[in-house]
């Protein structure tokens, strides 16, 4: 998208920079912060979001912005915008009521909270771009469905592997060939770590013990390629997808894969550990017109039937002002559901007493495995997005999966209302 430099630099020069607001201030808000402020002419940030303002402060310090102005009110932020004045608030709605916010960016990777604040950005007129990928893979077909109904871009965000898996996607279906295969490249998976076990490399790279065990335990893997298939259409060969471990290039893999049963189940998403390069995704396709076989011979793509694509990269903050901009500028979801395809799944990562409470996303108690949605919802499977706060009504073994009869849901979470309501989007079985 590289038209929205061009735009973002007539709107700098306009004076009338895209505003946006951040609901979160840990390792990307922080570092998006700092991204927009010093390096997006044509847009900045006017509030950040956060249940303790310090975070919020220390973020804004991050990007060379000192003494931010606290607000309570969407009155006082709105006067702040227009004095001039960098903003931070313990409230988001606060940020999604305000007048002077185009955009509001969910950094913090929390399901029941993102769901509120999708809800309220929507009310107020206001598009939602999401590093919030896990609130997504939960309950985002619904949220999409909702924005569309406020007239709002809903979009995962440029950066991450899904949207640069959805933007390969679309590359490949403007030159004609049809994607089947969308992938995701691992360096480790181990279903059993824990906060424990990452603590260090959390510690060095300044991340959150959480969010970075999800990133080694399949839980995130399972997310963001939940997320690729919500948008694409696509399903799963098998629960957890094939996930081979691969220590060659991506592009050997069109031969890993049977076209036929590409073909008759609509694409699948997947992933490799090992492979290169990494960490990326990459995207295999057909050509359905053998006119072009030989020229695609001719242009270094090998003799088919499936074409490997691949982006060697993934710049997370880096790239999330695209998205951003994508949105304001053009209407333009850099990735969004359109149905309810693949689920993710929670597995057991030790015995489970009845009576325990459960923990949070890449914690001690779960990790998240891919299964087809209407087997998920058939089977009363238990998607990961809701486990957090809810009670085990019996014991459950080591790798048993959750179901809804293993548990007691906390009351009144509207991530729960959102679920039953996105029950009519799931895809039947292929």
């Amino acid at each position: 998208m590289i038209i929205t430099d061009t735009l973002l630099a007539r709107r700098q020069a306009d004076g009338n920079p895209i505003r946006v607001a951040l609901v979160g201030a840990g390792f990307i808000g922080r570092n998006l912060a700092a991204q927009i402020t010093r390096h997006v002419p044509g847009m900045e940030v006017v509030v950040i979001v956060a249940r303790r303002l310090e975070q919020a402060a220390e973020a804004f310090g991050a990007a060379g912005v000192e003494s931010p102005e606290h607000v309570e009110t969407a009155k006082a932020l709105d006067a702040a915008i227009r004095a001039g004045r960098p903003a931070v608030t313990e409230d988001y709605a606060v940020a999604t009521a305000a007048d002077g916010v185009d955009v509001v960016v969910d950094v913090t990777g929390a399901v029941e909270y993102g769901a509120h604040v999708a809800l309220s950005a929507f009310e107020h007129g206001k598009h939602l771009v999401l590093t919030n990928a896990e609130v997504d893979a939960t309950v985002g077909p619904r949220l999409s469905q909702l924005a569309d109904a406020a007239g709002v871009v809903y979009s995962g965000c440029d950066g991450d592997q899904p949207g640069a898996e959805m933007n390969l996607v679309r590359y490949i279906r403007g030159v004609g060939l049809t994607p089947l295969v969308c992938g995701n490249i691992k360096g480790l998976m181990d279903h059993y770590r824990t906060p424990t076990t990452q603590e260090g490399f959390a510690a060095k790279w300044g991340q959150n013990t959480w969010m970075v065990t999800s990133f080694a335990d399949g839980m995130k893997i399972s997310v963001e390629q939940a997320v690729t298939a919500n948008a694409t259409g696509m399903t799963v060969h098998q629960r957890g997808m094939l996930g081979r471990d691969h220590h060659g290039h991506v592009d050997e893999l069109v031969s890993a894969y049977d076209v036929d049963e590409l073909r008759a189940i609509g694409g699948a998403v997947d992933f490799v550990v090992g492979a290169a390069p990494g960490p990326g995704v990459y995207v295999l396709a057909a050509n359905d017109d053998p006119r072009r076989t030989r020229d695609l011979e001719l242009y270094k793509m090998g003799t088919g039937p499936l074409y490997s694509f691949y982006t060697p990269f993934h710049l997370c903050y880096f790239e999330v002002p695209t998205t951003i901009a994508r949105a304001a500028l053009l209407g333009d979801a850099t990735i969004k559901p359109v149905g309810a395809h693949v689920e993710v799944i929670a597995q057991a990562k030790q015995d489970l007493a009845a009576g325990t409470v459960l923990d949070a996303l890449g914690g001690y108690h779960y990790w998240g495995s891919t299964e087809r949605a209407a087997v998920a919802r058939d089977e009363r499977l238990l998607p990961a997005g809701v486990v957090e706060g809810c009670t085990l009504l019996r014991d459950v073994k080591k790798d048993d999966v959750l179901t809804y009869d293993d548990v007691e849901l906390p009351a009144g979470r509207l991530v729960d209302r959102l679920r039953t309501e996105q029950e009519s989007l799931v895809a039947p079985h292929p």
